[in-house]
C-alpha cells in the first residue's frame, strides 16, 4: 500500500478537491492511492494538527509508504494585493518517521511537526501563476516525490526560524462527534497538577462549564464533561473538550478553531 494524504481547505466532495485528486493522478506513478481530508477555509490550524497527527504515526499505524501533501493558503503573509496570484511558498521536508511531506508553509500548517523534521527545503516552483495551485503547479512535485525525484528542492530551511510555534492553549481540531481537542497537551503547565476526578472551569467562547478531569473521555457520567487526554498527539497526548453522550461543540455555542481556553481550578 502507498498513500497519499490529501489536506486542503477545500469541502469534502467539492469539485475543487476533485480536480486537485484528478491533476495528483496524473503525476502519481501506478500502485499509489490517496485519501482526502478537508478542514475550514483558511484554517492553517487545523490543517497543521493532521499533518502532525498523520505524519508522525508510529510505523504500525500507516501505509508503508506514505507522503503528506497539504495546502490551506490563505495569502495572508502580505495585506496588499498579489501579484498573479502569488502565495505562500511550497516546501518539501523529512520527518523524524521518515514520512515525506509537501505543504504549503502558510500560518500554523507546520507548526505541530516543527520540531520533528530530519530535514526541510524549499520547492522550486512557481508562487504564483494560479489562483488555483494545488491543482495547477503542486501535483507535479507530489508524483516526483513518489518517484524519488527530487530535482525540485532547492534551498535548506531551519524549521525553527521559518516555521511559527503551535498557538497554545486553544481549539486546535473538532471531530465529527463534536469533541474538542486542544492544544493543551501532556506535561503543559497548566494541566501538570490536574488530578483525576477533579473539578475544573473550562471557558470557551464565553461559555462556561464544569469539566471533569478524566484518565479517558467515558470516564465521566451520561451528559457530563470531561477534560481528558485524548486520541491525538502521539508520544505527548493533546487534551480533549468531550461531553458523553453529547457534544461539546454545540454545547460551547460552537466554537472555531483557534478560539482560546480557559482552565480554572474549583
Amino acid at each position: 500500500m502507498k498513500l497519499v494524504h490529501v489536506v486542503a481547505d477545500y469541502g469534502a466532495g467539492d469539485l475543487a478537491f476533485s480536480e486537485m485528486i484528478s491533476a495528483l493522478a496524473r503525476h502519481l506513478p501506478s500502485g499509489w492511492d490517496w485519501h482526502a481530508t478537508s478542514v475550514d477555509s483558511f484554517d492553517t490550524i487545523a490543517a497543521g494538527f493532521i499533518v502532525a497527527q498523520l505524519g508522525l504515526q508510529d510505523e504500525s499505524l500507516r501505509a508503508p509508504q506514505t507522503i503528506i501533501y497539504a495546502n490551506s493558503a490563505p495569502r495572508r503573509d502580505r495585506s496588499k494585493p498579489r501579484k498573479n496570484n502569488e502565495g505562500e511558498g511550497l516546501v518539501y521536508g523529512i520527518l523524524k518517521t521518515g514520512v515525506p511531506i509537501v505543504v504549503v508553509n502558510s500560518g500554523y500548517s507546520l507548526s505541530f511537526v516543527r520540531e520533528a523534521f530530519e530535514g526541510l527545503w524549499t520547492a522550486n516552483v512557481e508562487k504564483g501563476g494560479s489562483q488555483f495551485r494545488s491543482r495547477d503547479i503542486f501535483p507535479p512535485v507530489v508524483g516526483k516525490v513518489a518517484k524519488g525525484e527530487f530535482d525540485f528542492k532547492g534551498k535548506k530551511l531551519d524549521p525553527l526560524k521559518v516555521i511559527p510555534p503551535p498557538p497554545h492553549g486553544v481549539v486546535g481540531y473538532i471531530d465529527s462527534f463534536g469533541n474538542l481537542k486542544t492544544t493543551f497537551r501532556d506535561g503543559d503547565a497548566e494541566i501538570a497538577n490536574l488530578q483525576s476526578g477533579q473539578k475544573i472551569k473550562v471557558e470557551i467562547n464565553g461559555v462556561v462549564r464544569v469539566a471533569t478531569i478524566a484518565s479517558g473521555s467515558f470516564n465521566v457520567d451520561e451528559g457530563d464533561i470531561a477534560f481528558a487526554p485524548g486520541s491525538s498527539g502521539h508520544d505527548s497526548r493533546f487534551w480533549e473538550v468531550f461531553q458523553r453522550g453529547g457534544n461539546a461543540w454545540a454545547t460551547y455555542a460552537k466554537p472555531r478553531i483557534g478560539s482560546q481556553i480557559s482552565l480554572q481550578p474549583l
